[in-house]
This record gives structure tokens, sequence and C-alpha cells, in this order.
């Protein structure tokens, strides 16, 4: 019986494991990338020309602190009213290890990808940044016409 249930529980973990794209992947990559211009260069530099391209227009955005959020402008308005307002200016970074992007097909085309992980706030003190809460998230990506569209964000657990 132990050896039956251990040897379930290693096809199950093989199988979770075969649906997550690896880090040397170009989805992998790519949405990496994508992470850094909506946080990095959106977020943390308050240059949010990226979301021009990056954020679908009927963006769909969950906070469990902030309520939801519907369309773009409503996003970006948001993150320049609470992100970019110049009184209070936070700063975002990835745990990197925590990230993990999972394609999503129809009919064997790649259509979609859900990238999550975890994500670190800090604020600018006089002695430097301090850590002032962690969250987890999830991304819901959608391919347009050769291009990655943000569609949904669900970002949780807020601590």
């Amino acid at each position: 019986m132990i050896r039956t249930l251990l040897l379930l529980s290693i096809v199950m973990l093989a199988n979770l494991a075969r649906g997550q794209e690896s880090r040397a992947s170009e989805l992998y990559k790519t949405l990496k990338n994508r992470d850094s211009l909506i946080f990095e260069v959106g977020f943390n530099q308050c240059n949010l020309s990226p979301y021009d391209t990056l954020v679908s227009e009927d963006l769909e955005f969950y906070h469990d602190k902030g309520g939801p959020s519907y369309g773009k402008a409503a996003f970006i308005a948001t993150v320049q009213k609470n992100i970019c307002n110049g009184n209070f200016k936070p700063k975002r970074e990835l745990a990197d290890s925590s990230l993990k992007v999972f394609p999503m097909y129809n009919n064997n085309v790649l259509y979609g990808a859900i990238q999550e992980g975890v994500h670190l706030f800090y604020i600018k003190e006089a002695n430097g940044w301090k850590h002032t809460s962690t969250a987890a998230f999830i991304h819901l990506w959608l391919l347009h016409g050769g291009r990655w569209k943000l569609k949904r964000v669900l970002s949780y657990d807020h601590r």
C-alpha cells in the first residue's frame, strides 16, 4: 500500500512538473521580460509607456486589499495615483525563484500562459529600502497577433 501511494505521488509530481515551463525556455524568458516591463519599468520607475502595448484594453485586475479594477485606463490611473504620485514611492521586486510559467494550448497551438510568483514590496526610508510586504500573483497572458497581452491579474495574500 505504501509503495503504491509513493509511486502515485511520484507520477503526480512528474505530471505537474511537465506542465511548467523550464526557466531556459523562450516562453519563460519572454514572460519574465514582460514582468520586468510591467514592474521594473512601470511600477518602480513610473514609466508607464510599456503598458500601452502590454496591457489588454479589457484587463481585469483583482487585488485582495484594493478591490477590483476593470480596463487598461482604470489600471493605469490607479498606478499613477497610488504608486507614482510622488508622496510615497514603493518598489517591487520579483522573488526570482518563485516565478513559474504554464503554457496554455488550444488544439496544440499556444494561445496563452499563466504566470505565477511572489513579489516583495519595499518603501524608501532615509537609511535605504525597508521591506513592507510580500504578496502572491497570478497573471493570465494571452497571445494576440504575435504579441503578449496581460488580460487578468490576481494579486493576493498580501502580508
